[in-house]
């Protein structure tokens, strides 16, 4: 994979996650320097007439920042589900992923 100034970026790892109209990719990539970092993008999927475009964001996290960046999220997570919304079943949204995950293997020939 090549970026905008032309290097090399191998990617290492690859998970992507289905979210209705957004799908968010995790990428490890390497450096030349042999080192790590992730990007996370976020993909939005628009009509745009007949046809579907897609609009990204992306955000690139460094290894000095991955604990900082986990603890903070998993922090604002807990917040919204214990403070904000204690009453919503979380577990639900869990066991709708799972059911999507079987569906999309699915193939129609």
């Amino acid at each position: 994979m090549e970026d905008q100034r032309g290097y090399d970026r191998e990617e290492i790892f690859s998970k992507k996650v289905k979210a209705g109209k957004r799908t968010y990719f995790f990428d490890v990539k390497s450096t030349r320097a042999n080192d790590y970092y992730l990007t996370i993008t976020e993909s939005k999927r628009k009509m745009n007439g007949d046809t579907f475009t897609y609009e990204k964001h992306k955000i690139f996290l460094y290894k000095e920042d991955f604990f900082k960046f986990a603890e903070a999220l998993n922090e604002a997570v807990d917040y919204v589900k214990h403070d904000l919304l204690p009453d919503v079943d979380f577990e639900q949204f869990e066991k709708e992923d799972e059911n999507e995950e079987i569906n999309s293997d699915l193939k129609w020939e």
